[in-house]
């Protein structure tokens, strides 16, 4: 969720390097930069439904072992405070740090494992009622087949501050997104998705998501892309301080420049 493209990756030393590589399996290391009007995580805006900033490094090594970092600028955590009235500090940013390990099973079936830790540097989010730390780790496994991917995330910790700290702690809290890319041609890409949070001990926080993304990929590095996003959550717990619900029906635009 939020700026600063901090951290790069701190890449892991990979064991077993060839001595000899060849380009095409060679070790690549790339960049994202991007722009979008609303940063959407599993549905539910980020960034109070206004713009955000973005981006990330990735390192990928031809035995199928990744790491990466992504970042993005958000309003979540210091809205939390204000709707509590407590001091939930003004984290403007999240970071990402995720590894995995991805191939491919048989022909046209491939599997993605691996973890990912949100971190909110200086988040407070401890300093309302019953609530843990915002920042959460997570493993997730995906498998894939031709255009199609099922994947389930887990976490281990609590989610993103819900419960814990003396109140039913939301750790094992899962979420399963479906989704599935066709190529339109001419750069066109139309992705659907579908989503279901659970959150543990607060079923009231548990929601289904939904997407429609239209890329277009410009050449260069640059894509675009439109998606239409919505949500089924409680319209009373996610909001905004002004009382605007943040998983409404909306178009979010995004550009991106990868390099």
């Amino acid at each position: 969720m939020k700026l600063t493209l901090a951290a790069l990756t701190a890449v892991l030393a990979i064991s077993a390097l060839p001595t000899v590589v060849h380009a095409e399996d060679a070790p690549s290391t790339t960049f994202n930069i991007g722009l979008i009007t609303d940063y959407r995580y599993r549905g539910i805006s980020q960034s109070r439904l206004q713009p955000a900033l973005q981006g990330g490094a990735d390192y990928s090594n031809p035995n199928g072992f990744y790491v990466g970092t992504w970042a993005s600028t958000i309003k979540w955590i210091k809205d939390a405070g204000t709707i509590a009235a407590v001091d939930t500090g003004n984290t403007q940013v999240e970071i990402d740090l995720y590894a995995g390990y991805k191939g491919e099973i048989s022909k046209g079936v491939g599997f993605d494992v691996g973890g990912l830790y949100y971190w909110y540097p200086s988040n407070k989010i401890t300093a309302i009622g019953g609530t843990s730390s915002a920042d959460t780790f997570e493993l997730y496994g995906a498998l894939s087949y031709d255009v199609f991917t099922a994947k389930y995330s887990h976490s281990l910790t609590t989610l993103f501050g819900i419960g814990g700290n003396g109140a039913p702690s939301s750790a094992g809290s899962g979420y399963l997104d479906l989704s599935a890319t066709f190529d339109l041609g001419n750069g066109f890409s139309l992705s659907p998705h579908f989503g279901h949070q659970e959150v543990r001990s607060v079923s009231a926080a548990s929601y289904n998501d939904y997407s429609l993304t239209l890329g277009k990929d410009l050449g260069g590095g640059f894509s675009l892309s439109l998606a239409a996003v919505g949500t089924d959550a409680d319209k009373n717990g996610y909001v905004t301080p002004s009382g605007k619900f943040l998983g409404k029906n909306y178009l979010v635009l995004g550009a991106k420049f990868s390099f």
